[in-house]
């Protein structure tokens, strides 16, 4: 998709040549996370497909009207554009979409759309940005706190993942590391990229008995989360599984996650991180269906690593830890999305209600 640039002044920053390669521009200059960037890619790769195959339009040549029709493509892809199965982009199988996209994910989708399209203006690329007339997609959000954990489904889960056979080397680094990261995602609330993308010296001491994991979070944001002493445990039981010593330094840039299956210490995907949790939380699905635990059974079915950080933010705020300490630990930039976790589990509402009104009566 080649396109005249228009520039509005000489400094302009951008040195594209065509849509793709401003958009290319845009997520290297943005501060995004390495999950961000992820997710930009795929969106923008999406868009700029929609462009050239069913708007037949460059970026220039865009207005409101197309990328509102734009939003509602997202909602009803065509078949053609849809595969159930996520072959890689280079396979001639490949579709840009699983399915249509939830409201939420609409929203997600515009808001990488627009990013662009002011970009784009910015820089001198175009000379008015259509996107700023658009409204965002309108995405229900929950005031409460509902895909977590409780204490005892993550027990189930630590038990399952340690009872684990390890009858080869690699079953038993695989062990070593699900029990590691099952423990990680649980005590830190980190976000999966945060643990994926960090390294062995991202988890160290200062000499005063504190330990801590450093994350590079949304925004390239650091931060440091507390590494409490069975985390720890996890970590060095982790790390002599690879056969490497119990402790490092933090010079040391060995990935955090390593594959159990390589022959060198390699990084693995935010996916197979993914997906190691989820068969953790199956087989722990399939531990509690057998002792006749339908409900535990069923959340665990549905559980991810995401769960976990819900889960951890949860029970610190029942447990009275105040929510600025849980804002810096979660990274959220609005303490009113700590809030959210402040509640109290249904069993404990259901017994103070009930309770309440069988002891002094409200009717």
């Amino acid at each position: 998709m080649h396109v005249k640039m228009y520039r509005l002044a000489e400094d302009a920053i951008t040195e594209a040549s065509t849509d793709i390669e401003l958009a290319r521009e845009f997520i290297a200059h943005g501060e995004l996370s390495v999950k961000s960037i992820q997710n930009s890619q795929k969106e923008l790769y999406r868009f700029l497909t929609w462009c050239r195959e069913e708007a037949k339009k460059t970026l220039v040549q865009l207005n409101v009207a197309d990328l509102n029709n734009y939003k509602e493509f997202l909602k009803n892809p065509p078949p053609e554009w849809v595969s159930k199965t996520k072959w890689p982009r280079n396979d001639p199988r490949y579709r840009p979409f699983t399915g249509p996209l939830s409201d939420a994910s609409r929203r997600q989708a515009m808001i990488a759309v627009k990013g662009l399209m002011g970009f784009a203006e910015q820089t001198g690329y175009l000379r008015r940005n259509p996107g700023a007339l658009v409204r965002n997609v309108r995405a229900p959000s929950a005031s409460r706190i509902t895909r977590y954990l409780t204490q005892g489904a993550i027990a189930l889960a630590l038990q399952t993942v340690s009872a684990r056979p390890a009858d080869s080397p690699a079953a038993l680094r695989r062990r070593a590391r699900d029990r590691f990261l099952l423990v990680a995602f649980a005590h830190t609330g980190a976000r999966l990229s945060e643990i994926v993308g960090a390294s062995m010296g991202s988890i160290y001491t200062e000499g005063n008995g504190r330990w801590w994991l450093d994350v590079l979070g949304k925004g390239n944001k650091r931060r440091r989360l507390p590494v409490p002493p069975d985390m720890l445990d996890a970590y060095q039981a982790y790390r002599q599984a690879f056969g490497l010593l119990p402790q490092t330094s933090r010079t040391d840039r060995t990935p955090l996650v390593l594959s159990s299956r390589s022959r060198t210490l390699a990084r693995i995907t935010d996916e197979a991180a993914s997906e190691a949790i989820k068969a953790v939380f199956a087989d722990a699905a399939d531990v509690a269906s057998l002792r006749g635990d339908t409900d535990a059974a069923a959340t665990l079915r549905q559980a991810s690593a995401h769960w976990l950080r819900h889960s951890m933010l949860t029970n610190h705020a029942n447990n009275g830890v105040q929510l600025k300490t849980l804002q810096d630990t979660a990274g959220h930039a609005n303490i009113a999305t700590t809030a959210n976790y402040l509640h109290k589990t249904d069993n404990e509402r259901y017994d103070e209600i009930v309770g309440s009104a069988n002891g002094k009566g409200i009717m």
